[in-house]
């Protein structure tokens, strides 16, 4: 069984027991947390399309921690003009696992 979720403004296919990282959650660490922008739910080839969404199709996750992204590394230049910039910069990050999906 598998859904298509909206988390945090992004589309995220989560099964359950699924580690995933999502952009920062306001939740604490060890809390639950439930999302009902479910898109779709595939359970064994019974696959349920929303319109936008599902109505009362939850997915209920456990956040794990919060930790920063890798960073990634803003060059900017221009050739011949004396100009160049060097930014670095690390995503906020949420670590969750899936633990049930209602559909």
């Amino acid at each position: 069984m598998y859904a298509i979720v909206d988390i945090a403004g992004k589309q995220f296919k989560v099964e359950k027991d699924q580690k995933l990282y999502v952009h920062r959650l306001p939740q604490e660490e060890g809390k639950s947390v439930s999302f009902d922008n479910v898109m779709l739910v595939d359970d064994a080839g019974n696959v349920n399309v929303g319109t936008p969404r599902i109505a009362g199709a939850t997915v209920e996750a456990k956040v794990l921690q919060h930790l920063k992204g890798d960073k990634v590394i803003v060059f900017k230049k221009k050739r011949r003009k004396g100009y160049k910039v060097r930014n670095g910069h690390r995503q906020y990050l949420t670590q969750i696992q899936i633990e049930s999906i209602k559909g």
